[in-house]
This record gives C-alpha cells, sequence and structure tokens, in this order.
C-alpha cells in the first residue's frame, strides 16, 4: 500500500445495492476505509414512512445484515467503515452495531454523528409540516469521531462526497479552510458516491467493456487532495477518463459544485489516465462553502395509481381517444389528477403482435386511497368488454399507493446542529466554518473556435458524444461530453440551450441551464421541473430521468465526416 495515500473504497450506491459488496472490497484487495451511500432523496421518503410505522426503524437494515457477515473481516483487515445508513435513527443503528459486535464477540469503536433532522423544528424553520426534514451535514463530524478512535462511523443525512472528506481530513489533519484540499475530497467522493458507476455500470458506450458484473471503485486520495480511481485487480468493468466522467457529470448543477465543507470548482478539475484501471483527478480549486446548508424536505402527497391499455393495429390514436372519453365519463368521483400518455410504439405492416402495440397509460391521483384505487380500477376493469377492438391490459390496476412530494429548503448553517458522538459517549458539537461565501455565477469560460468542416452527415448524437443523466428533486440534469478537441469544438458551438429543447421536445417549455466545463469537454444542462414535484410524484415515464441522456443520443443531429 502506497503510505502516502488513504485507500478509500465505496461498497454500496444506494439502499438496494448489491449485498455482496462489502464482502467484495474487504476481500478484494488493501483499504484503509470502506463507505457507503445509501441515502437519496426518495430513500428520506421510504425511511421516513417506515418511522411512521416504528418509531425505532428509520435506518438501512441492509447495512446491518451486511456487517453481521463481514465485521470480522473489517475488524481483521484493520478496515474502518463510514457509512450513512443511520437515516433517521443513527443512534438506533449505532445501539444495534454494538448489539451485533457482542454477539459476535468482536471489540469495536463505534460512532455516530446526528444533528440533520429538523422535522422536529419543521415550524420554527419555516418548512410546512413535512415527514422528513434533513440537513446536508459535511463531514468534519465524521472526522470527529475517526480522531477519537472510532472503527465505524454511521451518520444521517451527510452529503454523499462526506464519507470521503471526513476521513481524509482526519488522515491527513486538514484544516477547514484547506479549500483545495477539501474540493479534491469533494471530487474524489462525488466519483465513488454511486458505486459501480465509476467502473462501467449505466456506461454509454458499455459495449467498449465488460460490464456484466462491475467491481465497486476505490480512491487513493493524497495529502493535496488529488486522488487516483481505481478498483480492485481481477473485478468486473474498467475505470477510464469516460467511466470517471460520466460519474463526474452525473447529477451536478453548474461549475461550482457546493457543499457544507467547501464549494468544488468543477471547471478546474483535471482528469489524466494513469496506466490500466487508473485515474488521476488534480488541480481542484476549492472556495468556502456557501453560508446556507441544503435541506431535504418530504412530505405526503396523497396517493397514485395506473393501469396500461394495450393499443394494437390500426387507429391507435382513435382506440386512445375512446379510452379517454369512456373513463372521462365514469370516473366518479373524479381523481384530483388525471394524466394520459400515448406511448407510440407500434410499427406499420409489424412482423409480431408486441412490434404493432402502442400504450395508453392513465396515471391517477387523489388524497382518498379509494378514489384513486377501488373507484378507479373498477372504472378500468369495467370498459373489458365495452370499448376499442382487442382490449387488453398486461396487468389489472393495483392498489393506490402512497407518493410523495420532495422540495428542497436552506437554513443558515449556524441553525443546524451537528455533533459527533464519540465512541465513550462524549458528544462534540461540530461548528460551521467561519468563512463562507455566496456563490456567484462562474464567467462563461473562453469557447474555441468553431469546427469548420466541408460536409456533414446526419447520424444520432451518441456516435459522437457521451451522456449522462440523472434527477435533483423536480428537477433534471444532463452531461454531454466528447474525447478530442475537435469534436469539442464541435459540440459546444452545436449544442445549445435551444437545440437541446429541439431535439428533446419535452423540454420546450421548460427553464434551461447550460454549463460549461471545458477541461472536461463537457457540457451540462440542468432541465428545471422535468420532474414534476420529485421521484415519487413524478408521472413521467422515466421518473428519474436516467435514460434521458440516451434519449438524447439517439436523436439525429448532422454531424461533420472529420468526426465520423
Amino acid at each position: 500500500m502506497d503510505g502516502r495515500s488513504l485507500r478509500i473504497g465505496n461498497a454500496s450506491g444506494f439502499y438496494g445495492d448489491r449485498f455482496s459488496a462489502f464482502r467484495e472490497m474487504l476481500e478484494g484487495g488493501p483499504l484503509d476505509v470502506l463507505t457507503g451511500d445509501y441515502l437519496a432523496e426518495l430513500t428520506m421518503l421510504i425511511l421516513g414512512r417506515d418511522r411512521l410505522k416504528n418509531p425505532a426503524s428509520g435506518y438501512a437494515k441492509t447495512f446491518l445484515r451486511q456487517l453481521e457477515e463481514t465485521l470480522g473481516l473489517a475488524v481483521e483487515r484493520k478496515v474502518r467503515i463510514v457509512a450513512n445508513a443511520g437515516g433517521l435513527n443513527p443512534e438506533g443503528l449505532a445501539n444495534d452495531l454494538r448489539a451485533l459486535a457482542t454477539k459476535l464477540g468482536l471489540s469495536v469503536n463505534i460512532a455516530h454523528v446526528e444533528g440533520d433532522d429538523l422535522v422536529g423544528r419543521a415550524d420554527e424553520l419555516g418548512f410546512d409540516q413535512p415527514l422528513t426534514a434533513n440537513a446536508y451535514l459535511g463531514g468534519w463530524g465524521i472526522a470527529a469521531c475517526l480522531d477519537a478512535g472510532a472503527d465505524i462511523v454511521v451518520t444521517g443525512r451527510v452529503t454523499d462526497a462526506s464519507l470521503v472528506v471526513g476521513p481524509a481530513a482526519s488522515h491527513f489533519g486538514w484544516k477547514r479552510d484547506d479549500w483545495d484540499r477539501l474540493a479534491g475530497a469533494m471530487v474524489a467522493g462525488h466519483v465513488l458516491e454511486c458505486g459501480a458507476q465509476a467502473t462501467g455500470g449505466n456506461f454509454a458506450r458499455f459495449g467498449e467493456i465488460d460490464v456484466r458484473r462491475p467491481g465497486f471503485p476505490l480512491a487513493e486520495v493524497f495529502a493535496d487532495g488529488s486522488s487516483i480511481i481505481t478498483k480492485h485487480p481481477d473485478t468486473g468493468g474498467a475505470v477510464t477518463v469516460d467511466t470517471v466522467k460520466a460519474q463526474l457529470v452525473y447529477e451536478i448543477g453548474g461549475a461550482r459544485y457546493a457543499g457544507p465543507d467547501a464549494t468544488a470548482r468543477f471547471d478546474t478539475i483535471v482528469i489524466d489516465a494513469e496506466g490500466t484501471d487508473r485515474v488521476r483527478l488534480s488541480g481542484v480549486r476549492g472556495e468556502p462553502p456557501p453560508p446556507d446548508v441544503k435541506v431535504c424536505l418530504n412530505r405526503l402527497g396523497g396517493f397514485r395509481n395506473d393501469a396500461q391499455f394495450v393499443l394494437v393495429g390500426l387507429d391507435i390514436e382513435e382506440k386512445a381517444a375512446l379510452v379517454q372519453a369512456q373513463l372521462d365519463a365514469t370516473l366518479k368521483p373524479r381523481p384530483a389528477e388525471v394524466l394520459y400518455t400515448l406511448a407510440r410504439t407500434d410499427h406499420t405492416d409489424a412482423p409480431s403482435e408486441e412490434q404493432a402495440s402502442a400504450t395508453l397509460r392513465v396515471t391517477v391521483k387523489d388524497a382518498d386511497p379509494k378514489v384513486a384505487g377501488r373507484s378507479f380500477n373498477g372504472a378500468v376493469v369495467e370498459l373489458a368488454l365495452s370499448s376499442y377492438p382487442g382490449f387488453f391490459l398486461p396487468a389489472l390496476p393495483g392498489d393506490a399507493s402512497p407518493f410523495g412530494i420532495y422540495t428542497a429548503g436552506y437554513v443558515d448553517a449556524r441553525k443546524v446542529p451537528h455533533v459527533a458522538v464519540l465512541p465513550d459517549g462524549r458528544r462534540i458539537d461540530v461548528l460551521p466554518p467561519e468563512e463562507t461565501r455566496k456563490l456567484e455565477a462562474v464567467p462563461v469560460p473562453s469557447l474555441p473556435a468553431p469546427l469548420l468542416s466541408g460536409g456533414a452527415r446526419r447520424v444520432p448524437l451518441g456516435q459522437v458524444a457521451l451522456a449522462r443523466s440523472g434527477d435533483k428533486g423536480g428537477d433534471a440534469n444532463i452531461g454531454v461530453w466528447v474525447r478530442t478537441d475537435e469534436a469539442w469544438s464541435w459540440l459546444v458551438h452545436t449544442l445549445t440551450e435551444e437545440r437541446l429543447r429541439t431535439l428533446l421536445p419535452e423540454t420546450q417549455a421548460l427553464k434551461i441551464q447550460r454549463h460549461v466545463l471545458p477541461n472536461l469537454r463537457a457540457l451540462n444542462f440542468v432541465i428545471e421541473g422535468l420532474l414534476g414535484e420529485g421521484v415519487s410524484s413524478s408521472t413521467r415515464f422515466d421518473q428519474q430521468a436516467k435514460a434521458l441522456g440516451e434519449w438524447l443520443r439517439s436523436r439525429h443531429v448532422d454531424v461533420p465526416e472529420s468526426l465520423l
């Protein structure tokens, strides 16, 4: 192991990720710290509903089961574990981990970080009766726990990158205002946070590497904040400049990537290949964090249900119109929201019945589960013998399910407690940084001259560009990048906000922000409101916009012959 670096691995990118990853990472090679990210905005809603049923729950139970199998191995190999699996109840998880260690006959120092849960102060802070209200804490509480000798640190809602920032700050003795170093660790943490997405998972050019079972990533973090992203030997997938870029542009906004520890300037990242499965990230400039911290707010929005009508052959539009007219006449009481979406997946003169089929999806929402459930289901099923020719449903609609509404709030960091509860029970208050700054727009960088070309061919954008997309509450982002300077000269002048609206007609009425990242030869688009009130509430076909980038890559554009 390189004595100059801290080897930090990741074994979970979400609640439900590969169960065996903890063992794979512990057995696969040397590590100093193993992290796990279990919390997304939707996960907080799920844990909030769990807590309603049982106040002692509210944490990621999978993590406890994983450690039941691997805690002895972690102790044997002296690997410290840092995870945000505490969710809404980090103290409860820490106590259950102590009981597990006793059961296994292991001596383990366990600490936790709390203070992010603001639901009890919602009125005071101006939040309207949320089910959950959790501030995004930074990494210094984790660092304090590790400084006190913790072998395991569990947290509630910290930023995903803080799972790397905390261990690095503790190991290297960084100061609170080491902005460049902290920002570098934030960038490494952002790459690791989604697990195998950094090693080829969900990668646009998946045919170039073996992604049948990608390994999980790790970062060798250095004292100056730079890092090398890699993976254990003989694991699947690959770590390349492009797989790392794919994660760098995932679910970000502008060039300033703000967190409670620092603000990382993504327009300063230098990315270089350093041999097989090794990619160096360096040059990251950091700035103080903003004075406010972000708060993840979830509230129950009501109940929803869906039905899908398969329309086969001729007269697809007319068949869909008939169903809509029939349901509009019979849905009594009418749900608060009724949305019809016709997907024209049918082909003319199709060689199979499935290829001749389109789908009409009907989504309803209401505060009353009976209106969105039994009443809606009855109206759908009663059409079975009295509607369009060839009527059938691939499945009967089920019971109405509750949905949540996500919003982001912001609170002065000085009003948010951040408490490190050490292995011996002592409590340390982590104060916010003294220096903060309001985020300003990054000046538009100088752009290369437009690419001059003698001829062009109309092909899918994906022949020259890679992309990855995702969700941030009700907004979506698409990161698009290319591999050469020549292609960058073409992309940056071609893929404007207006061109994106043309290629993705769903976005035409929405606000779009375009951010230019020349060091990565990348553009990032933030599409506001595409996902409505968040992934649990969204009625969009792709509720989390995970395939939005692939749709964009499939759209045809005129590409210079020299790039093909």
